[in-house]
């Protein structure tokens, strides 16, 4: 059996097929002792090493909610982090995120071993919904509302984010479901209305609540909300 070398990374769980294809042209990937290439495949009996450590193909699929705490940097290879996701999410296996959250943010991060759950999870084509709880510094108006549910051009971007839902929680709190996953969307999005961002937590993604974890903590997804996770991506579990 031969199979391409980014999706022998990502069943292996070591990074989606983008990520992995990346990871392949900076040279940190090795086939039998040689530096693979993006049209390399991997075939049965092949040692296949990440920075000089090999990986294997799993099986066995986990997918776990994670609440990432505030402050930590989900991006691995950031040499000015001071926290790493590594440093604080503890699992017997090697996972990575489905969608990352800035280091100023907190809140619900999906980790697997499944390259192809993250890739049909991260397309921006297929308007996953992610929910968040936002704190501002000043009050929530009627106005802000409307102009955060029609869209906001972020001139940075150069593009109007797409239309979404926000409801008011408190005088400074609102809720808004993105279906888009810009960088630092929410933060970008305020700021363009002359809002700044005290707080921002990611409660759901897709049908995945955070729930009553803790920060730190984790949970295995299983059963029926494993089955809809995997239907609301758009593939199976097989």
């Amino acid at each position: 059996m031969e199979v391409r070398i980014n999706k022998f990374l990502a069943e292996a769980g070591v990074a989606s097929r983008r990520q992995a294809d990346k990871l392949v042209e900076s040279g940190q990937v090795t086939i039998n002792g040689i530096k693979a290439k993006n049209a390399d495949k991997v075939k049965d009996g092949d040692k296949v090493c990440v920075k000089g450590k090999q990986v294997f193909m799993q099986d066995e699929k986990h997918v776990v909610a994670f609440y990432k705490p505030e402050g930590v940097t989900c991006t691995k290879q950031d040499k000015f982090a001071k926290v790493t996701i590594d440093e604080v999410f503890k699992y017997p296996l090697r996972l990575n995120y489905a969608g990352r959250l800035d280091r100023d943010s907190k809140g619900l991060l999906i980790m697997t071993n499944d390259g192809n759950l993250i890739d049909r999870m991260m397309r921006a084509r297929n308007h996953h919904e992610k929910e968040y709880i936002v704190k501002v510094n000043n009050a929530v108006t009627d106005d802000f509302i409307h102009k955060m549910s029609d869209g906001v051009y972020l001139e940075e971007l150069e593009v109007t984010t797409r239309p979404c839902t926000v409801t008011k929680v408190g005088e400074y709190t609102f809720r808004i479901i993105l279906t888009q996953g810009l960088n630092r969307q929410i933060r970008r999005m305020c700021a363009s209305l002359g809002y700044k961002v005290e707080s921002l937590m990611r409660v759901r993604v897709m049908n995945v609540e955070i729930g009553n974890l803790k920060p730190g903590e984790y949970r295995r997804i299983t059963g029926e909300e494993l089955s809809e996770l995997y239907r609301l991506a758009g593939g199976s579990e097989e």
